[in-house]
């Protein structure tokens, strides 16, 4: 099983690294474009567990709100506001603002 999760996870961090500069996705979007739509959960598990990996922007995968749900992984506390802010995205009490203009939507992955 662990196998199956890095496995899981890589793919994650594939789409993840295709998000550009100054957009942000979401944990759903990203699982349904691996063909796992219930599966935004573990998106979140996998960018929680993602850290480590300096090539992987976390900071741009966020609930399908808009909301910073994933803020309280990074060191320091506005840390991902920060980098997203630095990106150009305005953010007012932790949502993105105007999420509908900065929002990536993924392609589905074979």
């Amino acid at each position: 099983m662990a196998t199956d999760n890095n496995n899981f996870f890589e793919r994650v961090y594939d789409v993840a690294r295709q998000i550009p500069y100054g957009k942000v996705t979401s944990y759903g979007a990203i699982a349904k474009a691996l063909g796992a739509a219930r599966s935004a959960r573990m998106v979140g598990w996998a960018m929680n567990a993602s850290h480590l990996k300096e090539d992987i922007p976390a900071h741009r995968v966020v609930n399908r709100k808009g909301v910073l749900t994933g803020k309280h992984h990074f060191d320091g506390t506005n840390l991902m506001q920060q980098l997203l802010e630095s990106e150009g995205v305005k953010i007012k009490d932790n949502q993105i603002v105007d999420f509908d203009n900065h929002f990536w939507q993924p392609e589905v992955q074979s």
